[in-house]
Order: C-alpha cells, then structure tokens, then sequence
C-alpha cells in the first residue's frame, strides 16, 4: 500500500526533471492509487507547487548567470577594449562598467542620472557607453547622431552629447539634432553629414553584434567585471554590486 507522501517527497517529485519512481514497473492498480496520493496532497497543499517553481527558478537563474560569466569571458576584448566606443570615468579604474543603452529608452534615462552619480562619487570605476539603438528610428538617429558627433568632434563633445541626448524630450528629427549641434557649440554641417556615412553604421552595426553574442535584446544592460546584469538597477544595488566585486 501506498503511504501519504510528505511535503519533501512532493517538492522533490515536482523539481527534479525525472521521477525517481518508475511508474513503468507499477501494476494499473499502483499507479492509478499513486497519483491519487499525489493529486490529494497537492490539493491539499497547493503551496507546495509554488515552492517547487521557485526552486526550479532559482536553478534557471543560476545557470543564466553561468552562461553570462561564459559568456562575458568569451568575448572580454570587444566588451571592455574595443577601441571605438566611447570611454570616461577614471581610465585606470579596478572596476570596468559597460553599459548598452538607447535614448528613447525610459529606463536608460533614469539610470543616466545615478550610472554617473556611481561613477563621480566612487572615483575608481572606468565607464564605457555603447550605442544599441533598438527602439526604432529615433533610436536609430540619436545614437548616429552621438557617434557622429564623438568621431567629429571628440570623446569631450560626445559626454556632453550624450547627457543632452539623454535628457532630450520629443521626436528626434534631423531638423533637431541640427539645432542641438549647434546649440553644444558644435559644427553642425559636419555632424549631420557624418551621420550617414559608413564609419557610423559599422560602430552601430559592431555593437548590435556584439549584443547579438551576448543575447542581450532589451537596454539599459551593463557588464560589470564578469557579470551581465539585464535591466535597470537602482544606485545602492550598483553601489553594493561594485563593493562586491571588489570584495570577490
């Protein structure tokens, strides 16, 4: 005869991939008293699933943190030293944060404010911008229109580009970023005929690759060190992040 399963035998019959009994081997009889147990149990104690599915999420999620850290080492070269993406902070910074980002991107402008705050208040972090234009054609604009002006004007003009860009409200039209260039005290002619060329399109082309690789499909996403971290994080999650990485 068969026993009440306890909550253990339950949660472990949900969360590992195979059973541990072989209901092949059960006579009809068996198996048909064997679920009944099963179905009560869980009928009577419905938390049980909810526990078993976290359990089956913490393990997926430590396996995507696996595959990033992979992932990260994998291509290292073009995450944190790929010679054209723009680079600020403290050059000689122990910690490297890299961040994918879009300007029409509501999240990526509330993290504008406090990635800098991290990076002004620490004084040890190495920060580098790169350009995954993802959410249509402005997207598209904004970021040629930052790269133009980086490749014309300088890595300086580019910051300042960037936080402009950042804080920029409305459609994003050449008409506006010709104005904008102007405004930054920039040559304006230059920037928007620089914006169509090749040299444009490949660093935006490298780094949708790139971000292709590392299975990245949604901005702001960072890499700090060896981990991917998808989504926006509030300044004290960044600032714990960064102390543990020291930490490690």
């Amino acid at each position: 005869m068969i026993r009440t399963l306890t909550k253990a035998a339950a949660m472990s019959l949900i969360a590992w991939p195979a059973l541990a009994l072989d209901l092949d081997a059960m006579s009809d009889a068996e198996r048909q008293a064997f679920r009944a147990e099963v179905r009560a149990y869980l009928m009577e104690n419905p938390e049980v699933i909810m526990e078993a599915v976290e359990v089956l999420r913490q393990r997926d999620a430590a396996a995507e943190a696996a595959n990033d850290m992979d992932l990260v080492q994998a291509y290292a070269s073009e995450i944190f030293d790929d010679g054209y993406s723009w680079v600020g902070g403290n050059p000689d910074g122990d910690i490297t944060l890299v961040e994918f980002l879009d300007y029409r991107c509501g999240y990526c402008k509330k993290a504008h404010g406090e990635v800098k705050e991290l990076v002004e208040s620490d004084g040890n972090i190495r920060l580098i911008y790169k350009e995954l234009p993802i959410l249509g054609e402005d997207s598209v604009l904004a970021s040629r229109f930052a790269v133009a002006v980086k490749q014309v004007e300088g890595n300086d003009a580019y910051a300042d580009t960037h936080d402009a860009l950042m804080a920029m409200k409305g459609e994003v039209t050449p008409t506006a970023l010709s104005r904008l260039a102007e405004a930054l005290g920039y040559d304006s002619e230059a920037i928007m005929d620089q914006m169509d060329t090749d040299d444009v399109a490949e660093e935006i082309a490298k780094t949708r690759a790139l971000a292709a690789r590392l299975s990245i499909s949604g901005t702001p996403t960072f890499v700090m060190k060896d981990e991917l971290l998808r989504g926006y994080a509030p300044l004290d999650v960044m600032r714990a992040l960064v102390a543990g990485k020291r930490d490690g």
